[in-house]
């Protein structure tokens, strides 16, 4: 399995390099917080790395990048992209803004930065493809927020001509079998629920 773990949180205070790049592969990106980085599960159990699977099964040369960090912030993906794209990226698929909105982080904001990302994805990697993951956010808030909040990507992917996966944890309601006990993270079963949720998209691009 081609499936690099990467936390480059610790890899940036350690000047650890990204992993070296296959010169005949292709590059995917899972850019994103505790959702991506599997908080809760085991590495191999996060969606990143069930991908990887599926396209080492179907003998596509692509390898798969979990560039999740547990408690990042639209604001931090900002800070954290320029050294990530050190290295060539073919697609990234962006799941961030869910920490935003459990802050209550002004909406504008959380906008703009998701927008720097793609921006500078798109200047580093002009024919690279963004897939966009929707997110969304306990009611907690009022209902004017959370559905403020929701709009921001769909928004995003029109503004930007970017493929949305609508909301990526959708299909994984309140069912325990696949939310941890905290209410938040998937669980095993729900990663693989998410990751069906994402390849549907995703592979239209590989």
């Amino acid at each position: 399995m081609r499936f690099f773990i990467t936390t480059f949180f610790l890899c940036t205070i350690f000047s650890i390099s990204l992993p070296a790049q296959n010169a005949d592969s292709k590059t995917i990106l899972f850019f994103g917080d505790s959702i991506t980085a599997g908080l809760g599960v085991q590495q191999e159990q996060a969606f990143p790395a069930i991908i990887q699977e599926k396209i080492d099964s179907l003998g596509l040369n692509y390898e798969v990048i979990n560039g999740g960090l547990s408690g990042e912030t639209s604001a931090g993906g900002v800070r954290r992209i320029d050294w990530i794209l050190r290295r060539d990226i073919d697609i990234m698929v962006l799941e961030l803004g869910g920490n935003d909105g459990l802050r209550g982080i002004d909406l504008r904001s959380t906008k703009d930065n998701l927008q720097q990302i793609i921006d500078k994805y798109q200047a580093k990697n002009p024919d690279g493809q963004i897939i966009l993951a929707g997110m969304q956010v306990p009611p907690n808030l009022g209902q004017e927020y959370t559905s403020q909040f929701q709009d921001i990507y769909p928004e995003l992917a029109e503004e930007n001509d970017l493929p949305l996966i609508p909301l990526i944890m959708n299909k994984l309601g309140g069912e325990e079998e696949l939310i941890q006990g905290d209410g938040i993270h998937p669980t095993p079963k729900g990663h693989d629920v998410i990751a069906e949720t994402v390849w549907y998209v995703l592979k239209e691009y590989l």
